[in-house]
């Protein structure tokens, strides 16, 4: 019998609490299929169902009813655990300065800060944010960051920790012609290529090529993706007309599921109940994710990279068709 994790209790404690596992989803900064996948682990691990699944709410069945004050024990017994571990490494009070691409910050980044300052209250984050790799890496060439998350910086010579493989997908208005396509099915939202992503459920897909007439949501200049998204039109045979040019890439998926044309965004930073059509790419297009480091990292840093190394959900896989830099 496989033994919980407490990650596992950890998402028992917020669907217990928020009643319902869309708001502990929210909470967590998780996707709904992934936070589902977890509890079900659970209740394999347990021999039983934890959850009563309502038409509005979910609650405890007895055995989750008996199990969930151990539950709350182990999670508050770990922060114990690890409040010891800080005095005796003195990790109890500073501050770190992370720096990261845009996608990093509105992505994988919030659920690792809230872990963080659940586990070291009393150090301070300082995000600084690039729109651009060659940004990065120049700002920790400098000095002006403790560690960095980003694509994989050229000639680095400190310490290279690998993520995993940021995915990128197509992002149209709700409306478009493409819905109704049979390879567009099952890709709205979280129920498509995020669910896909996390439980291997195949999501729409779209090549690039099929989209050479459309005007873009592109990226400004200075943007990263805007390398990213020229390179990978290139690939396809064809060079992107700009309808509009996005300074922050948070605003490119809006103006895409606004109508304005497709746009090319890291699937992580979609939002939930996002109102637009996504569609993966054929072939796909990835990046892989990296947190780099000064050649001689303080303890605070490598604390911070070993978290981010365990709580960063990002696909493990391998890319097969990856991007540039950007």
């Amino acid at each position: 019998m496989a033994t919980p994790t407490l990650r596992q209790l950890e998402y028992l404690a917020a669907v217990a609490d928020t009643g319902s596992f869309t708001r502990a989803a929210e909470q967590l900064h998780v996707t709904q299929p992934a936070l589902s996948h977890q509890i079900r682990a659970l209740e394999t691990a347990l021999g039983g169902p934890l959850l009563e699944r309502l038409p509005r709410s979910v609650r405890l069945t007895p055995t989750g009813r008996a199990v969930l004050p151990h539950a709350r024990a182990a999670l508050a017994g770990a922060d114990r655990l690890q409040a010891v571990a800080r005095r005796a490494t003195g990790l109890e009070e500073g501050e770190l300065e992370v720096a990261a691409v845009y996608s990093i910050s509105l992505g994988i980044l919030p659920p690792v800060l809230r872990a963080w300052h659940r586990q070291h209250p009393g150090v301070r984050i300082r995000l600084r944010e690039y729109a651009h790799a060659d940004r990065l890496q120049e700002a920790m060439a400098e000095g002006r960051a403790d560690l960095a998350i980003g694509p994989a910086p050229e000639g680095w010579e400190g310490p290279i920790r690998e993520l995993g493989v940021e995915e990128f997908t197509v992002v149209l208005a709700a409306d478009d012609p493409l819905a109704d396509d049979p390879l567009a099915d099952d890709s709205r939202a979280d129920d498509g290529l995020r669910e896909g992503r996390s439980e291997g459920r195949t999501a729409g897909s779209v090549a690039l090529g099929a989209l050479a007439d459309r005007a873009w949501v592109h990226y400004a200049p200075d943007n990263g993706l805007a390398d990213l998204l020229d390179q990978a039109c290139a690939r396809a045979g064809f060079h992107p007309r700009a309808a509009v040019r996005a300074e922050q890439t948070s605003a490119a998926p809006l103006l895409a599921a606004a109508g304005l044309g497709p746009a090319l965004v890291p699937a992580d930073i979609i939002p939930p109940q996002f109102d637009g059509l996504l569609l993966r790419p054929d072939p796909p297009i990835r990046r892989t994710l990296t947190a780099y480091t000064r050649t001689r990292p303080d303890p605070l840093t490598v604390a911070f990279a070993e978290l981010l190394a365990e709580r960063a959900r990002i696909n493990p896989a391998a890319a097969e068709q990856p991007a540039d830099h950007g």
